[in-house]
């Protein structure tokens, strides 16, 4: 099996991370990575915020763990703290990505998010997509963290990634090939 399939196979979305930070290579091998992204009629339509400000991601984790604690449904509130109380699980990198509303900037930007998870995954480190992220944008000091987060004119959130070193890990989902259908 090529190097290629074996990261695909071994990936898992990672919950627990150590305190490492990531080092710049490792960084720029991700971005690099991720701004390689095939997108429709190559027009890029995003922009990725890389955030390795350790306590500026606490704070937001903060921000969407009291926002889903005040919530009538305590539902996402109560597997958060099941898998140990963190939005973001203690990641010491978040790659935010926007895009800019155009009508393919979601799938675009689900494919570029899809290069940073394989990429981290190359380098051995752990990541997970984390949607949830919006919590804290929608929040009460969400316009605050866009501002932080410089977030541009007329660009959206679509999706976040965590990554870092895996500090205990997990067995890859099943493959359930009752999902496809073939045609011949």
């Amino acid at each position: 099996m090529n190097e290629t399939l074996k990261n695909i196979f071994e990936r898992y979305s990672c919950r627990d991370y150590a305190d490492t930070p990531l080092s710049d290579e490792q960084v720029k091998y991700i971005i690099d990575a991720a701004l390689a992204a095939p997108s429709a009629v190559n027009r890029q339509p995003w922009r990725i915020t890389v955030v390795t400000n350790k306590a500026f991601i606490d704070e937001m984790d903060a921000d969407g763990m009291n926002t889903l604690a005040s919530d009538n449904d305590k539902s996402s509130y109560n597997r958060m703290m099941e898998r140990g109380g963190k939005l973001f699980y203690n990641a010491p990198c978040m790659f935010v990505v926007t895009g800019d509303g155009s009508d393919w900037a979601m799938l675009d930007s689900g494919i570029l998010c899809q290069n940073i998870v394989l990429a981290a995954q190359s380098l051995g480190l752990g990541s997970c997509m984390v949607g949830m992220f919006r919590i804290p944008l929608e929040g009460a000091r969400g316009d605050e963290f866009k501002k932080r987060l410089m977030f541009k004119d007329g660009y959206s959130f679509t999706m976040s990634v965590i990554a870092g070193t895996i500090l205990s890990g997990k067995e890859p989902h099943e493959l359930d090939h009752e999902k496809v259908t073939y045609i011949k």
